[in-house]
């Protein structure tokens, strides 16, 4: 079973190897038998179907299960919209929250172009996404919600997605890979994507 990794961070210092690599979920989901991608997403992004084009070559040829985290869930799905019938199931983890004006503020501060900011902040319930394209995705797909009281990662849009997408069920949660705790959820977390994809 193949699975493709898409880390989290939006024009900020995150790689696949800081998100994935080095909390040892890449290793852990090839010890338990998971061929595992894990590319880093495209650096200072312009769009978010920029990121999806980036992502494409690593596709590989049989169907994919994407696991995604926090504005990484943006260009997974972005994804698995370009094309359709090559992403076999969606896990999005701890989904970046759209439309807060405090976040998106921290995000405009850290891409200096008003243009190419606009271009990422414009979505619904996702960034990048509008909610008729949500509803209109055909994929199982897992959502995963953080902590409580996360403001980058709220629960109201982990409850927006579990309505918009009709083939959504919600998973447990746990902090991120990269946040402090991590490390005693790691095993739940690799059973949950191992479960998840079916493997």
């Amino acid at each position: 079973m193949n699975v493709l990794l898409v880390h989290g961070g939006l024009h900020e210092d995150m790689d696949a190897r800081r998100f994935w690599g080095s909390t040892g979920v890449v290793s852990g989901l090839e010890q338990r038998g998971l061929r595992v991608h894990a590319p880093d997403r495209l650096a200072g992004a312009r769009s978010w179907q920029s990121e999806a084009d980036h992502l494409t070559p690593v596709l590989p040829d049989e169907p994919v299960v994407v696991v995604a985290g926090s504005n990484g869930c943006s260009a997974a799905v972005r994804l698995a919209l370009t094309h359709p019938g090559r992403v076999s199931r969606l896990l999005l983890a701890w989904p970046a929250t759209a439309g807060d004006t405090s976040i998106d503020d921290r995000v405009r501060e850290r891409v200096t172009d008003p243009a190419i900011a606009a271009e990422l902040l414009r979505g619904e319930t996702l960034r990048g996404v509008l909610d008729g394209e949500l509803a209109g995705l055909r994929v199982p797909t897992g959502v995963l919600p953080s902590a409580p009281h996360n403001p980058v990662h709220q629960r109201r849009t982990v409850d927006a997605l579990l309505r918009l997408l009709p083939d959504a069920r919600e998973l447990p949660g746990f902090p991120e890979p990269v946040r402090p705790g991590f490390a005693d959820h790691q095993d739940a977390f690799l059973g949950t994507i191992t479960a998840f994809a079916g493997a």
